[in-house]
C-alpha cells in the first residue's frame, strides 16, 4: 500500500476539514448581511432623527416661503395663496433685510477680530504654572458659562441712563446718555458681545497650546530664541488649526444671535441693533407675515452657508485618510 505525496495530499482549510478527493468544494454560504454595511444600518436612527428634526422643518420653510400666509390664512394655510417668489423679491426690496444683512455681518466682524487677540493673550497668560492659575481660569470662564439672557439682563440693567454704566462714567467726565436707544445701541451690543463671547477663543486657544511640545519649547530655548521669535515660528503655527475653527465657529454664533439683542433691547428694537434673527423674529410674531419672514430666514440660511462651508471643511479630521484612499485607487488595489 502506497503512500500518496505530498502534492496529492488535501490541503485542509482554516477552521474546517479537508475536502473528500474528487469533490469540488462547495462555495461558503454569504452573510445576508454585508460586513461592510452594518455601519449604515447603525447610522439609521440617528439619520431619522436629523430628518426630523432639520431635513422637515427646512422643507416647511419654503414651502412656507411661496406662500402668502399671514394671520388671516395660518388656520388653512395649505390653502393660503402661491405667491412663488414674491416672498423673497419683497424681503430683498421692499423691507430692511439688505441693512439687517449689513448689521449683523459687520457685528460679527468685529466682535470676532476684538475677541480673538483678547482670548489668545489670555491663554498665553495662563499657559505656565503660576500659584492661583486654576481661580484665574474659573474666573475667566465666567461670562462664558452665564446663560445669554442672563448676561443680556445684567448689561440691560448696568446700561441704563441712571445706571451704574453712567455713573463710573461719570467720574472721567464722560456723559454716557442712551446705551439702550439710538445709535450707541450698536456699540453697547458690540461691547456686551465681546465681553461675553472672548473667553470661547480663549478655550480654543488654550487647547492648542496644550498641543505644542515639550522638547519644542527646550530646543527654542536652548537655541536662544527671543519671545517674539519663539511666538511667531513655534507657537503660532500650533494655532494655526484652533484659530482657524474659533473664527469660524464665533462668526456663525454672531450672525445668528438673537438672545442677546432681543433681551438687551426688548421689542421693537433700535433700527441700529436689527439684526437678521430679530427682523425675521418681527415679521413673524409682530407683523404675523409668516411667508415673509420665511423667505427671509431662507436668505439668511444661504448667507450663513457662505462661512458654514468653510466651517465644515475646518472640522475634517486631518488623519491622512484621503490620501490613503487616493494611494489604494492609484495602485488599482480598490475596487
Amino acid at each position: 500500500m502506497t503512500t500518496p505525496s505530498t502534492t496529492e495530499r488535501p490541503v485542509a482549510r482554516a477552521g474546517g476539514t479537508a475536502p473528500a478527493p474528487g469533490r469540488t468544494p462547495r462555495p461558503a454560504r454569504r452573510r445576508s448581511l454585508d460586513t461592510r454595511g452594518r455601519p449604515l444600518w447603525m447610522l439609521l436612527p440617528g439619520g431619522i432623527l436629523m430628518a426630523i428634526v432639520i431635513v422637515v422643518p427646512l422643507i416647511l420653510g419654503v414651502v412656507i416661503s411661496l406662500l402668502d400666509l399671514d394671520q388671516y390664512t395660518l388656520r388653512s394655510w395649505l390653502q393660503a395663496p402661491f405667491v412663488g417668489l414674491g416672498n423673497f423679491v419683497e424681503a430683498l426690496t421692499q423691507s430692511p433685510l439688505l441693512r439687517s444683512i449689513g448689521i449683523s455681518a459687520s457685528f460679527a466682524l468685529i466682535v470676532t477680530a476684538v475677541t480673538l487677540p483678547i482670548g489668545v493673550v489670555a491663554a498665553l497668560a495662563t499657559q505656565n504654572a503660576f500659584r492661583g492659575r486654576a481661580v484665574v481660569r474659573s474666573i475667566f470662564l465666567i461670562p462664558y458659562v452665564l446663560p445669554a439672557f442672563v448676561v443680556a439682563t445684567v448689561w440691560r440693567t448696568i446700561l441704563q441712563p441712571s445706571g451704574i454704566g453712567n455713573h463710573f462714567l461719570s467720574f472721567f467726565g464722560i456723559d454716557g446718555g442712551l446705551w439702550l436707544n439710538g445709535p450707541k445701541s450698536y456699540w453697547a451690543l458690540v461691547f456686551v458681545a465681546i465681553w461675553s463671547s472672548w473667553p470661547f477663543i480663549y478655550l480654543l486657544a488654550l487647547s492648542g497650546l496644550q498641543s505644542v511640545d515639550t522638547e519644542v519649547h527646550e530646543a527654542a530655548a536652548l537655541d536662544g530664541a527671543l519671545w517674539w521669535a519663539k511666538l511667531r515660528y513655534v507657537i503660532f503655527p500650533y494655532l494655526r488649526g484652533p484659530i482657524s475653527l474659533a473664527v469660524i465657529i464665533a462668526i456663525l454664533h454672531n450672525i445668528n444671535n438673537f438672545t442677546l439683542p432681543f433681551v438687551l433691547f426688548g421689542i421693537p428694537t433700535p433700527d441700529a441693533v436689527q439684526v437678521m434673527p430679530v427682523l425675521t423674529y418681527i415679521a413673524s410674531f409682530q407683523s404675523f407675515r409668516f411667508g415673509l419672514s420665511a423667505a427671509m430666514a431662507i436668505c439668511s440660511l444661504v448667507i450663513v452657508a457662505i462661512p458654514l462651508f468653510i466651517y465644515l471643511k475646518a472640522v475634517r479630521l486631518d488623519s491622512g485618510e484621503d490620501r490613503v484612499v487616493r494611494g489604494v485607487r492609484e495602485t488599482g488595489v480598490a475596487r
